[in-house]
């Protein structure tokens, strides 16, 4: 006679209740929570995930999944592919070289959650560490602790025996914060190459108040938000998940956004699935979307319909006049990455004409595929 474990039965219970209770329309695939064996390996991210290589040959979603399917530890395997962005001075929204904050230092935030063990850790203003992922994991593995900030995650990493770095500015990062402060504060930062500089920062200053709805808006908005979530799942059904950014560029020193926080930036119950986000932290911190996506993906719903309810509660939180769009929407852009726990995946947007694009790699290999918009239009109509 077969026998099944505690677990299996409390979880098979608990699938055979939700599946009494629900409504037909609105089980979509929750029964194959069930059936693990049948999971296909899949890595997710945000479109940083498949855009750059550091120099190599593969990307972020390449190399996890790789890693994956080899046999290695998830988040193991996970860390390994968002280094490769941390570390691409590249891309200017993550780890080396991303977009400094408003006194022309980098701080950079991530968290990371392992599924199976039910572990996690996270930095938050860490300084002069090129990848925090890995003094997240750290945190994760070495301490009792899910969260060190500032100069004591940066103690923490030095005693840990990573290399701290006086700076982790590159020439275009800092060429960029120099723009940035020419802009702001036209009276202390001059272009020394332009004799008439502060009059043409002026009017560009002037060109841009009148007419903000350039055409690189939402082009550049990736990188003006930093980050990069990745998520994955393994043939047997572990799940795990790595946040990690720059955040804000320009922000207040000091301040921290969704990456770091559990159940923000990042959430996984490996029973159920996983949700990271970019965009927008503090609309995700106030309404703790990534959480709430896995809690509606225990109740049985789709990753893409699971992904789009956060999004809609972000919307009708989103009610201050400054905050919102001549349409009365909300004039920013927030993306959410979600797996569930049979391998199916989405990717959701805001706005149809922002950001238009996540990652996937599957036995098919990787792809930059669409997000599905909640609403149409763009976060500056």
């Amino acid at each position: 006679m077969a026998t099944i474990s505690r677990r299996e039965f409390v979880i098979t219970g608990a699938g055979a209740g939700l599946a009494a209770a629900a409504p037909r329309h609105a089980l979509g695939h929750a029964p194959a929570v069930l059936t693990r064996q049948s999971v296909s390996p899949v890595v997710i991210s945000s479109a940083n995930g498949h855009r750059f290589r550091n120099g190599g040959t593969e990307t972020c979603v390449e190399l996890a999944f790789r890693r994956i399917v080899a046999g290695d530890d998830v988040l193991d395997s996970l860390i390994a592919g968002v280094n490769i962005v941390e570390l691409d001075p590249e891309d200017a929204s993550v780890g080396y070289g991303g977009r400094p904050n408003a006194e022309g230092v980098v701080q950079l935030d991530a968290c990371c959650m392992h599924g199976p063990k039910r572990r996690a850790g996270g930095v938050a203003a860490l300084e002069g560490v090129r990848t925090p992922s890995n003094v997240a994991q750290a945190v994760m593995d070495q301490t009792d602790h899910h969260l060190l900030v500032g100069p004591g995650a940066q103690a923490f990493a030095r005693n840990m025996g990573f290399e701290i770095e006086r700076d982790l500015n590159t020439d275009r990062s800092r060429r960029m914060w120099l723009e940035w402060k020419r802009r702001t504060d036209p009276g202390h930062y001059l272009d020394p190459d332009r004799a008439d500089a502060r009059r043409v920062v002026e009017d560009e200053r002037l060109a841009e108040a009148l007419a903000p709805d350039d055409a690189d808006a939402d082009a550049d908005s990736d990188e003006r938000y930093g980050t990069i979530n990745c998520n994955g799942i393994s043939r047997g059904g572990q799940i795990c998940g790595v946040t990690t950014t720059s955040g804000l560029a320009w922000k207040i020193p000091g301040r921290v956004g969704d990456s770091p926080i559990l159940g923000a930036g990042l959430y996984v119950d490996n029973a159920v699935g996983a949700a990271g986000s970019t965009g927008r932290g503090e609309a995700n911190l106030y309404n703790l979307a990534s959480f709430l996506i896995v809690e509606q993906l225990r109740l049985g719903m789709s990753p893409k319909d699971a992904g789009l309810a956060a999004l809609r509660r972000i919307q009708e939180n989103t009610v201050e006049r400054r905050l919102l769009n001549d349409r009365g929407l909300p004039n920013f852009g927030v993306n959410f990455y979600v797996l569930n726990a049979v391998g199916e995946y989405a990717g959701v947007s805001m706005y149809a004409g922002q950001n238009s694009q996540y990652a996937a790699c599957t036995e098919n290999g990787a792809e930059l595929l669409p997000l599905e918009p909640l609403l149409d239009g763009s976060a500056r109509d």
